[in-house]
């Protein structure tokens, strides 16, 4: 979700009238009909070929799945990759008002650095193989990549236009920028970033996304014109749009859940979360949570979901066995959680308050705040890191 400085031109008076619930706003747009297909004809350039793909079974190339019960199986307590076992357990938190990343060292609560990066920086992304931190910098139209052995900056910035956030495929081919305000998703090289191939969105302000268990296809959430998209990987086309079934809908997190059968997907005007099914991509229910519902978090059994409301200073936790809310917790004083995840042993859930310039540590047991630190101006999806998992699927951190 961008900062109302962000949209400035693309703000109606409905969407103002909204701003204290969403901090941004967006162009409504024409939804399409549940499950309508994308318009053809649209442009494709790609830079490499593609093996035959017979179109069944997982995507080619994807790490197989350990569960087939559990799609975050690998993602247990103490299962850190190789790649990161010498890394310092640190929290990294973008600041898009100051420009800044704040680190946190998790042991002390205490700010232990703050890395300059560029303009806006929304959210602090791991790569695919888990090497690198790619900070976006949306309104700088660059990707700022740090050093998670350090937390320092790894060279400099790699020009990438309208970053909002940042995904990988699940096979490690390309990275998926979601080009909000420029209406596109762009395939890149995943660690030069060059662009190998434009996907125009027929929707507003694409935003988030989660890929479906088998790696075939992912679902991204449009915001401002309260619409998914259904991506197929493999061709890097849209081919599916449906518009939610709720007057100003303004969808924002996308996750799979652990049986891999239901795409919830977070929703900050209905006050709830949408469920899907991704493969018949159908219109899915509602199931409410809470003011401003935002960020979604699996727990490290796979059991719960944390979802914070930035609109209420609370945090649901939601029973994916029962479909349902079955605690709530509340910040003794108030607050703005927005994104955020959970720490490597799964007891503390780490979430950035977005209109308070501050971060939240909660027990995961109790729901008791373990603390509230200061930060940056405006922060927003920050990084729990490392995390256990064998490949980061991107934003703040989806590791299967």
């Amino acid at each position: 979700m961008h900062l109302s400085k962000r949209t400035t031109g693309l703000l109606t008076a409905a969407a103002l009238a909204l701003l204290a619930g969403c901090g941004g706003a967006g162009v409504p747009g024409s939804p399409a009909g549940p499950g309508a297909a994308a318009p053809p004809g649209r442009p494709h350039t790609t830079a490499t070929a593609i093996a035959p793909d017979t179109g069944t079974g997982p995507l080619p190339g994807m790490p197989p799945t350990l569960d087939p019960r559990d799609v975050y199986a690998a993602a247990r307590p103490g299962r850190l990759s190789p790649a990161v076992r010498g890394f310092p357990s640190r929290v990294y938190v973008p600041n898009t008002l100051s420009g800044t990343v704040s680190v946190i060292d998790p042991a002390t609560y205490r700010v232990v650095d703050t890395v300059p990066v560029g303009k806006h920086p929304q959210h602090v992304v791991p790569s695919w193989d888990l090497k690198t931190l790619w900070v976006t910098n949306d309104q700088g139209h660059t990707l700022t990549p740090l050093d998670p052995a350090t937390g320092r900056r790894r060279g400099g910035d790699v020009a990438v236009r309208d970053p909002y956030n940042l995904y990988f495929t699940p096979d490690g081919r390309h990275a998926v920028v979601m080009a909000s305000l420029d209406r596109e998703v762009v395939f890149r090289d995943p660690h030069t970033m060059e662009r190998r191939h434009t996907e125009p969105a027929p929707c507003h302000g694409v935003n988030h996304a989660d890929f479906s268990a088998d790696g075939r296809y992912a679902v991204v959430s449009c915001e401002f014109s309260g619409e998914l998209l259904k991506v197929d990987t493999r061709r890097k086309e849209v081919v599916a749009r449906l518009a939610l079934p709720f007057a100003g809908a303004m969808p924002q997190d996308v996750k799979l859940s652990p049986d891999g059968r239901t795409f919830y997907v977070a929703d900050m005007m209905a006050h709830g979360l949408w469920a899907l099914d991704g493969d018949a991509f159908t219109t899915p229910r509602l199931l409410p949570t809470g003011k401003g519902c935002h960020g979604l978090y699996v727990s490290r059994d796979s059991r719960e979901m944390y979802v914070p409301h930035r609109g209420e200073g609370s945090v649901s936790v939601f029973d994916f066995a029962r479909k349902r809310v079955t605690k709530k917790w509340w910040l003794p004083d108030g607050g703005s959680p927005d994104m955020g995840g959970v720490s490597a042993d799964g007891t503390v859930l780490w979430l950035s308050g977005r209109y308070h310039s501050e971060v939240y540590a909660i027990d995961t047991r109790t729901g008791r705040q373990l603390a509230r630190i200061p930060v940056g101006d405006g922060p927003r999806g920050l990084a729990v890191y490392p995390q256990p998992g064998r490949y980061s699927l991107g934003h703040t951190g989806v590791f299967r």
